[in-house]
């Protein structure tokens, strides 16, 4: 019949006829089994159950309340239990229905005896009290006041602080992710994730201030039920059935304190699972594997735990054999983990005397290497996502994808001689730069150039020298406001970094370099490399127009096409500089697309025909001896131009190149590079035809 009747329920919702058995499929399914178990929660508060169908409904709790403290110590971070909110909701209304279905069995039926409330209920009743009520009511105060009082109010304060953190920390960390994914440290994949994520642990965190609530409203209502049971039961027992005072007091009291054992308990399972959950925050790992790996790992710690517990035993009165068993058990985890460090794998293998390194190793040069302070060592442990080797790791890719070679890689050691948070960067041991950044802090810059109005440590951006201010973290938000560039100091100094190995990736890209470069070239371009090299250019020569092309920031990713173009022009001359001229022609589409205005149009400055002629006429000698004699007072006249014509540029947010003719620009380069290195000094044979040219000013 109860079949029957929820498949006409079930057949009257969808609108169609539905045996018992599709009718339990149904119900079988998540969503409808939660709707089905959220209305039988409701129907526990309206209608009466017999005692051996609570006991089974009490079991249900107690058990569960186990399986959601399991779930909640074995789980590696707060977020694998985002329905915990929604579970403690349903856990609690399922306690406070079946209260109220045990409150009505006692004061119905508890007169009869204890039979009618249930086994269970009677059977905690029983194991409290052992023969003695009022040891009974004094135990489950305190076990309702450990609950309230420290437990859920504790668990309570934690939740509160956690969301509150978590919404004030919200804007810094997506701008992380945002920095992050400009830097190319992670994808657009992982900052969707990581934003998400951030959203969730947002809701999660604002779910749990509210769901602790929960917690401890259950223990107060848990409390005022049991009051209300053992003085009701009194009442009805004496007034309404007759029974005598003691015989209602023992009967009703051990009925109630039974009941509220039976809800306490979960409850108590549940505050604690609450407790463990919020308090996780920012611990990854279960909590078994957390707990020792911060608390016994540490062999000072347990020798200590070890001294204390044995001196504490041998105290007159004190029992020594507990104080002995944990004295002798903290010895030796401490003799183990003071050990545990010494054990050399290789020396395992059996005895044999340490190598002596070779001499020829101290020769060895490290072609990039930083030296932080002792004060920027934390930079390399930065648990926030921005560690200096992720942003490391993430520079030599962008340089790899931008100009055609991987970087070597980057040795980082500190250097106590160094100020505590200065730092410095050395290619080929030989010092490039040098600069101090402050942990903790963030670096604002105004990006009209100007000095940064906001409290703190004035002082010089290292990479390119604009005015800049060390400011507090809590300032972000109003630099923000304001228009400033942030920047944390991890990426300063990787900033710092960039441009160092921009201009010295000539004398990064080493013979080595160049081979491994033409080995990786794919299957279709192993042609070409034979037909070149050696028989019409040499490897070494090629290295040479290679590092000529990486001096003025040119990408060599194209090698095929500079390949070609070297066979184009080898056999007609040798000169590098030829070559370099030649091959930068080919290259054109890039070079002005590298070079592009935000409209698409190449902006230029050009020289006037005095200045072509005065060049032209300057040059002697032939071929590779070919050089510039320029009178001093001319150079100068020359760079005052450039500068001011270049600064009119600036103003006007133009970033222009310099077009020359094909003859002199190696020439006009060379001066160039001395006074405005940044600065591209194109020939007009390397414009494609197809480029929109803009003039923006005359030298």
């Amino acid at each position: 019949m109860a079949e029957t009747g929820i498949a006409a329920g079930l057949s009257t919702a969808w609108g169609q006829r539905l045996t018992p058995r599709e009718a339990w499929g149904w119900i079988a399914r998540g969503e409808v089994g939660l709707a089905v178990g959220v209305i039988g929660i409701v129907v526990l508060l309206i209608l009466p159950l017999p005692g051996l169908v609570l006991d089974g409904l009490l079991a249900v709790s107690m058990t569960s309340a186990v399986l959601i403290l399991m779930t909640t110590l074995l789980m590696k971070k707060p977020l694998d239990f985002s329905a915990f909110p929604t579970v403690l909701l349903v856990a609690t209304l399922y306690r406070l229905g079946l209260n109220v279905a045990s409150t009505r069995l006692i004061l119905g039926h508890g007169h009869e005896g204890g039979e009618p409330a249930g086994a269970i209920i009677q059977a905690f009743g029983k194991l409290m009290m052992q023969g003695n009520f009022v040891i009974g009511v004094i135990l489950f105060a305190i076990l309702v006041i450990v609950n309230f009082v420290v437990i859920t109010k504790g668990s309570t304060r934690i939740a509160e602080v956690a969301a509150r953190f978590s919404l004030d920390s919200m804007p810094g960390k997506q701008m992380a992710v945002d920095a992050d994914l400009s830097s190319g440290l992670i994808d657009q994949a992982e900052a969707k994730r990581r934003r998400k994520e951030l959203e969730q642990e947002s809701a999660f965190f604002g779910a749990m201030d509210g769901a602790s609530k929960f917690v401890r409203g259950d223990a107060v209502a848990g409390l005022i039920i049991t009051g209300i049971n053992i003085v009701g039961g009194i009442l009805i027992g004496v007034l309404q059935h007759h029974v005598s005072l003691a015989q209602a007091a023992s009967t009703y009291t051990v009925l109630t304190i039974g009941e509220g054992l039976v809800s306490q308990v979960p409850a108590l399972i549940i505050s604690i699972a609450a407790g463990f959950l919020v308090s996780k925050a920012g611990v990854e790992g279960s909590a078994d594997k957390a707990l020792v790996a911060q608390l016994a790992t540490n062999p000072i710690s347990l020798g200590m735990v070890s001294t204390a517990a044995g001196v504490i035993g041998i105290i007159p009165g004190m029992p020594l054999a507990p104080f002995a068993v944990i004295a002798l058990g903290a010895g030796v985890l401490a003799w183990r983990r003071s050990r545990k460090p010494k054990v050399d794998p290789a020396a395992a293998e059996g005895p044999a005397e340490a190598a002596e390194e070779p001499i020829a190793a101290t020769l060895a040069i490290d072609d990039v290497k930083i030296e932080l302070g002792y004060g920027l060592l934390t930079l390399i442990n930065d648990l926030e996502g921005r560690r200096l080797t992720d942003q490391i790791r993430a520079l030599r890719r962008s340089l790899a994808a931008e100009y055609g070679f991987v970087m070597p890689a980057v040795r980082i050691l500190d250097n106590m001689r160094l100020p505590t948070h200065g730092y410095a960067i050395r290619i080929k041991e030989m010092e490039a730069g040098r600069g101090e950044v402050r942990p903790g802090s963030l670096m604002a810059m105004d990006p009209r150039g100007g000095q940064v109005e906001l409290p703190g440590e004035h002082g010089r951006e290292p990479a390119f020298g604009l005015p800049a201010t060390w400011i507090d973290e809590s300032l972000r938000e109003e630099a923000t406001f304001r228009g400033y560039t942030i920047v944390d100091p991890a990426t300063v100094l990787t900033t710092h970094l960039t441009e160092i190995l921009k201009d010295n990736m000539a004398d990064l890209l080493s013979y080595a370099e160049v081979q491994k470069l033409l080995r990786e070239l794919g299957p279709e371009q192993k042609k070409l490399v034979d037909d070149l090299i050696p028989n019409v250019i040499t490897a070494a020569t090629l290295q040479r127009v290679l590092q000529a092309l990486l001096k003025e920031r040119v990408s060599i990713r194209d090698l095929p096409s500079i390949l070609e173009a070297l066979g184009e022009a080898a056999p007609h001359t040798s000169g590098v500089t030829a070559l370099v001229e030649h091959v930068r022609s080919r290259l054109a589409r890039q070079l002005c697309w590298a070079n592009r205005a935000e409209d698409g149009a190449l902006p230029i400055v050009t020289l006037s025909p005095e200045w072509e002629a005065a060049f032209a006429d300057a040059l002697i000698g032939q071929g590779e001896d070919r050089q510039l004699a320029l009178a001093p007072s001319r150079l100068q006249s020359f760079i005052a131009g450039v500068r001011d014509a270049f600064d009119r540029a600036a103003q006007l947010g133009e970033t222009p190149v310099l077009l020359t003719s094909g003859q002199i620009r190696p020439y006009v380069r060379s001066i160039i590079e001395r006074v405005r290195g940044q600065t591209q000094v194109m020939s007009q044979n390397e414009v494609h035809p197809r480029v929109r040219l803009r003039t923006v000013g005359v030298v």
